[in-house]
Formats: structure tokens, C-alpha cells, sequence
């Protein structure tokens, strides 16, 4: 009559498909939850959390990849079994606590797995938050580009600086004597001139007209010129040589800032947005408190399943698991002396008849 009324109380209490996967994604033993209907919804709510997570932390992982690869399939089959680890790792957190011992030797085993659903959670948060801000941190990007384009550009400045330096130093000390040349013709010139015009001074005789005095001046001013033409002709072919090393040297590094302008035009990989949305949160309150709060929903929702199961009071599945657990040590315990003593009489037998 008793196995009667059992039966009939059990079938009342039938679990259907979809509670069944979720305290299948609870990590429960499905065989202890048949006979202890008052918990299927308990464990159907944290089994809920942790599909869920696995399903952010594919989405999140999904788009990660797509930042880096630009593969929608290739990121797609990655954040899949990226969000098959998290749910199995989440899994085996919520079904490793027990809930029958001691009320502190459960927050000590808390402990580590929740700041591993910490860490977890920060994890999936952070592709999230660069979806979720994906224009603002676009435009901070483009922020990042020119400021990295202006570095590199006065570093190339720098650097053609210093290359061109001692090619620079020789052409000044060149236009540096060809000046004086220039000037000591001038001046003879003058002297000429003032000659021919009669006017006093200290290097003029004051006699107009072109005497001894205007010949010997024009014979200065065209040895002078004559001076100045060789060291025009002698110095002509380096000048030429020092202008070429320059522009090579400009030629080079311009042909070096296009290429690296290239690579900071593709400056928008994972590493980047973190950065910009980093910056983002130091130039915003608004978007760094945003941002704490999606990072802060993803923990919670991580850490849930563990907080659920460790506040949550003792119930039938818990002793029934342990019962379970218990007398499968019972067993293997009574199987164990067994062998010992079976073991033991062998071996005084053997003594015996020796």
C-alpha cells in the first residue's frame, strides 16, 4: 500500500524537456532530482544562469575573434567552443559545492570559485563593453591613429635631423667661404669703382679717371673673381654629392613613414579598442561608469549560481546526495576490509601448512 501511494505521488511530478536540460546545465544528479520535486526549480533557475553565461560568453568571445581574424565563421566556431568551456567550467563550479557540511568550510570552498567567476566574468565583459561602445571607441581610435602618426612623424624629423647633420655642417661651411669669396670680389669691385670715380679713401688715391692706381684695382677685382669662379667650379660636384645624400636620406625615411602610416591605418585590432576604451573611461566619467556597470552585471551573473547555491538553504537533494555519496563509501569501505581480511586469512593459512 505504501509503494502504492509513492508511486502515485511520483507520478504527479514529471519533469518536462526543457527543466530537465537546465538542471542538466545545473550539474545536478538528474537520478537524486526525480525523487525530490520540491528542488527542480531551484536547480532549473541556476542551471538557467549558466546557459546564459555560456551564451553571453560566446557572444562576447565571437566578436573578440572578429576583431582580431575579420572571419565571421572562423570567430563563430571559436566563441562556440570557447562558450562550451566557460559553461562546463561553470558547471562543474555550481556542482562541486556541498551544501551539508559546515556553514564556514562552505564559504572556505566558495572562496576560489568565486573569484575564478570573478575573473570570468571580467573576461566576458570586456568584448561587451567594446560592442556596446563601438562608436565612441571607433572615434577614439581615429584619436589614437593621428596622435601615433604625429609621434612618428617627429621622430622621422628627428631622425633626418640627425642623418642629415653632418652633410648639412659641410654645405654650410662651403656657402660659409663662398660668401667671403663673394664679398672680397664685391669689395674689390667697390674699390674699383670708387677708383675710376675719384672719391677719397684710405685704399683710394681721390685722382678721377682710370690711372695706375683703377689698373691695379682691376686687376684685384678679376684675380678675385677669377678665385671665386675655381672654388664655385671646385666645390660644385660635392655640393651636387651632398644634395643627393640629403634627399636620399629624405627619400628613404618619407618611403619608411608611408609604410609604418600603413600599419597605423590598421591600428584598430582587440589590443586597440581595449586601449581606446580605456582612455575612453579616463576622459569620461559618464562611459568609466558605464562601463563598471556592464563589467559588474557580467559578475554578478557570473558569480549568481555559486552565491544561489551558498545562501540557499539545506534541502531533500542535499541529503539525498549525500546519503548517496555516503553509502558508496560504506560500500567501497566494507569492500575494501573485506579483501584485507580475506587477504589476511590466505596469508596465516599459507603459514599453517608451511
Amino acid at each position: 500500500m505504501r509503494n502504492t501511494s509513492s508511486l502515485l505521488q511520483y507520478n504527479q511530478h514529471k519533469i518536462n524537456w526543457f527543466q530537465k536540460f537546465l538542471m542538466i546545465c545545473s550539474g545536478a544528479n538528474i537520478h537524486i532530482l526525480r525523487k525530490t520535486p520540491s528542488e527542480w526549480n531551484k536547480f532549473a533557475g541556476i542551471g538557467g544562469i549558466v546557459l546564459f553565461t555560456a551564451v553571453f560568453a560566446t557572444l562576447s568571445s565571437t566578436y573578440a575573434i572578429f576583431t582580431i581574424f575579420d572571419q565571421f565563421w572562423a570567430s563563430l566556431g571559436f566563441g562556440l567552443l570557447w562558450g562550451l568551456m566557460i559553461f562546463n567550467l561553470d558547471r562543474y563550479i555550481v556542482s562541486s559545492i556541498k551544501k551539508t557540511g559546515t556553514w564556514w568550510n562552505q564559504i572556505l570552498m566558495s572562496i576560489p570559485r568565486l573569484i575564478l567567476a570573478t575573473f570570468l566574468g571580467i573576461i566576458i565583459s570586456k568584448p561587451l563593453e567594446l560592442k556596446i561602445f563601438e562608436k565612441e571607441v571607433n572615434k577614439q581610435l581615429n584619436t589614437i591613429i593621428q596622435r601615433n602618426k604625429k609621434d612618428l612623424q617627429t621622430q622621422m624629423n628627428g631622425r633626418i635631423l640627425q642623418q642629415n647633420a653632418p652633410f648639412e655642417t659641410e654645405k654650410k661651411q662651403i656657402a660659409e667661404k663662398l660668401a667671403q669669396y663673394q664679398k672680397s670680389y664685391d669689395s674689390a669691385s667697390v674699390e674699383l669703382e670708387k677708383e675710376i670715380l675719384g672719391k677719397q679713401s684710405n685704399l683710394t688715391s681721390g685722382k678721377e679717371g682710370f690711372g695706375p692706381n683703377a689698373k691695379r684695382k682691376q686687376e684685384l677685382k678679376e684675380q678675385r673673381k677669377r678665385d671665386l669662379e675655381n672654388y664655385q667650379n671646385q666645390t660644385a660636384a660635392r655640393l651636387e654629392y651632398l644634395d643627393k645624400e640629403i634627399s636620399k636620406v629624405y627619400n628613404n625615411l618619407e618611403t619608411e613613414r608611408k609604410s609604418t602610416e600603413t600599419f597605423e591605418d590598421k591600428y584598430n585590432g582587440f589590443a586597440a579598442r581595449i586601449q581606446a576604451l580605456d582612455e575612453l573611461g579616463k576622459g569620461s566619467a559618464i562611459i568609466a561608469t558605464a562601463a563598471a556597470f556592464i563589467m559588474g552585471l557580467f559578475i554578478c551573473l557570473e558569480v549568481s549560481p555559486v552565491l544561489i547555491k551558498l545562501i540557499s538553504s539545506v534541502g531533500p537533494y542535499d541529503y539525498l546526495l549525500e546519503k548517496t555519496e555516503n553509502d558508496f563509501r560504506l560500500y567501497s569501505k566494507e569492500k575494501i576490509e573485506k579483501g584485507n581480511a580475506l587477504t589476511d586469512f590466505r596469508i596465516n593459512d599459507f603459514k599453517r601448512k608451511l
